[in-house]
């Protein structure tokens, strides 16, 4: 029997690893391909079976760089930004080949039962926030996305299970495991990515200041209000240099901070993310797998997530 725990799903990022992972030779009768379709079904698959939580949400990117983002650090995301919208809003790079794929990532998502969770304005990585945040029982995010790192909890067992070295190398993200490897809690993870930068994400962070200096200055001050109060108070012993490049990155701190914090408060639509196939959810996915040529992937889902909504029924 599976516990009361919560799987959230950073959707987005599986499928385009699902994408770049499995060849666009796997395709549909007519020709399409459907290699992230099938490879996210997969992933499903193993984590509904291995980890048994008893709800399950496809967190969902309803705006992928928002607007409020931009506004505050420009070269936020720019350089995924594919062209612009006669409304102005901004396409992102990704291949037609996957574009072609998300519809029928929803329709299967739908067939399983798994509800596609997103809010206008905001990224998944603020679903996921708000999700974490506000369950009542046991959490694992699942993401290739270092800045999930910070909604981690050992108090109320929120996890990452983070998927950067692959499906089949998962890795199990606690605040423990955190600071052993980067040298500082989830509480300080926004901060450190703050000064860090992400150049996955276009943010240039502080001059000078790289990953070790970063957590090392978290170790010694605690967050980054502290660090930049040590910084403009000439008593504290701080090298010269530190203090020179925190003082010209400041201005880029303040706003940089409300970028890489994920929302924690959203107010999200209703949704029932337990595990329960539909009525006619099950004929419905065999029929997509017929239509899409989804194969093993298919069956292999619909096993998992029957099995899970058997047990707890």
């Amino acid at each position: 029997m599976s516990d009361d725990r919560l799987m959230l799903l950073d959707t987005a990022a599986l499928y385009f690893r699902a994408f770049h992972g499995l060849p666009e030779t796997i395709t549909a009768p007519d020709g399409t391909p459907v290699n992230a379709v099938r490879g996210l079904l997969d992933m499903i698959a193993r984590l509904v079976t291995e980890f048994r939580p008893r709800f399950l949400v496809a967190c969902w990117d309803d705006d992928w760089r928002p607007q409020w983002r931009v506004d505050l650090v420009p070269s936020y995301k720019a350089h995924r930004v594919a062209g612009a919208r006669p409304d102005g809003s901004v396409v992102e790079v990704v291949p037609p080949t996957l574009t072609a794929q998300i519809p029928l990532i929803v329709d299967t998502l739908t067939a399983l039962g798994i509800p596609a969770v997103g809010k206008a304005g905001y990224e998944a990585d603020d679903v996921i926030g708000t999700l974490a945040a506000t369950a009542a029982g046991p959490v694992d995010v699942v993401t290739g996305d270092r800045d999930l790192f910070q909604v981690i909890d050992d108090a109320r067992d929120v996890r990452v299970l983070s998927t950067v070295r692959g499906m089949n190398k998962l890795e199990i993200l606690t605040d423990a495991v955190l600071r052993e490897k980067y040298g500082v809690s989830a509480a300080q993870y926004a901060d450190y990515a703050a000064l860090r930068g992400d150049a996955s994400d276009g943010l240039p962070g502080v001059g000078g200041i790289g990953e070790k200096t970063a957590a090392r200055l978290l170790a010694e001050f605690g967050d980054l209000d502290a660090l930049l109060a040590a910084a403009a108070d000439p008593s504290v012993a701080l090298s010269a240099s530190i203090r020179s490049k925190l003082r010209e990155g400041a201005e880029y701190l303040e706003r940089a901070r409300p970028v890489v914090a994920v929302a924690r408060d959203l107010d999200l639509p209703p949704f029932d993310a337990e595990i329960a196939l539909p009525d006619g959810g099950a004929e419905e996915l065999l029929r997509l797998a017929s239509t899409w040529g989804l194969g093993g992937s298919a069956n292999r889902a619909l096993a998992a997530v029957g099995s899970a909504s058997a047990a707890a029924a």
